[in-house]
């Protein structure tokens, strides 16, 4: 069905597809357009529910109102639950969302700023891949606003809102060691990016400060493209292969979920058997019995973080970044408790 035009509107109103246009962009006193005719206008464009064409609009005033958010995989219980947070703000500002997800591969990630440039949005939200540095600094160079989340390229000059990754598992491989576990492992993600890397950094640096004995063989890193069962199967692996093994911390929430299905498999007893500690909240860590201790991050004060400094940068470009690292809380439940 074809949409509502100006100049259907124009032509029920009996007035000039110019003057219509005046009217619904807000110019009918600026342009000595009659209130009787712009109330006209007003009322048939409301009966024929005429929604404006964004990309035009784009065009005549160098805004769509709307924000292009990227993010690694939107069915990640964290990456939804922060879209929907920045899709409420960005409406108190009366900006609308446009989704999309990498599956943190980096054309893809390009695939998707195409897109976004070609629908005009007027600034970007950006979970970044690996090699994606190029494409943030052309956008910033066009003078278009962007706010990484979740990680950065320190080399490169951006607004960025994220956790504090290294003080996150950093705490949680404290607690499990001032809980009385003495060989802890980690099973992370194998990618050089700020926020897994400062995972693993904390981590490690925990041990060392806690003089608990580190060793190589007590990381195992995964590529994140593998399927459910090949995740499975490489973390049964790795857990029956390191001896004494008595916890072990899941540097993300996906990641622990796998980690409580292989455990599980295993026949082992989490929180008995084994300790475990999960990197970011989720519904089943609070419903698994024994409930799951985690890294959680506030996603809330996230989101409303990103938008506000989107918004500052929309409507005050500064050249200053806005960089804004936020704390993380460990919730302790019953998985790493020894027994």
């Amino acid at each position: 069905m074809k949409g509502i035009s100006i100049k259907d509107i124009a032509k029920q109103a009996g007035v000039s597809p110019t003057t219509v246009s005046f009217v619904l962009n807000g110019k009918a006193k600026e342009k000595r357009i009659s209130d009787q005719v712009s109330k006209k206008i007003q009322k048939i464009a409301a009966r024929l529910k005429y929604k404006p064409n964004q990309l035009a609009r784009g065009l005549r005033t160098g805004k769509t109102k709307t924000i292009g958010l990227i993010v690694e995989d939107i069915a990640n219980n964290f990456f939804a639950s922060l879209a929907k947070v920045v899709e409420d703000e960005a409406d108190k500002y009366g900006y609308k969302v446009l989704y999309g997800s990498t599956e943190d591969n980096t054309e893809k990630a390009k695939g998707l700023l195409e897109v976004l440039k070609y629908r005009q949005v007027d600034g970007y939200i950006i979970t970044p891949t690996k090699n994606l540095d190029k494409e943030i600094e052309l956008l910033e160079t066009a003078a278009k606003p962007i706010v990484l989340m979740d990680r950065y390229f320190p080399h490169v000059n951006s607004h960025y809102v994220v956790l504090d990754n290294f003080k996150g598992a950093y705490d949680a491989t404290s607690h499990l060691v001032k809980q009385g576990y003495k060989k802890i492992a980690i099973v992370t993600i194998a990618s050089d990016q700020t926020q897994m890397k400062d995972r693993l950094d904390g981590y490690i640096a925990a041990l060392k400060d806690h003089q608990v004995p580190f060793s190589k063989t007590l990381v195992k890193r995964l590529p994140f493209e593998l399927d459910r069962e090949k995740f499975n199967n490489e973390i049964k692996k790795f857990l029956t292969s390191v001896k004494g093994l008595d916890a072990v911390f899941f540097a993300t929430n996906y990641l622990g979920i796998y980690g409580i299905e292989s455990i599980r498999s295993l026949g082992w007893q989490i929180g008995k058997e084994i300790g475990l500690v999960g990197f970011d909240d989720h519904d089943l860590f609070r419903l698994h019995s024994p409930s799951i201790t985690c890294v959680s991050q506030p996603i809330g004060e996230i989101g409303k973080k990103i938008v506000e400094v989107l918004m500052k940068e929309l409507n005050q470009p500064s050249d200053v970044p806005q960089q804004i690292v936020l704390p993380p809380e460990l919730i302790i439940r019953e998985s790493s408790k020894l027994a």
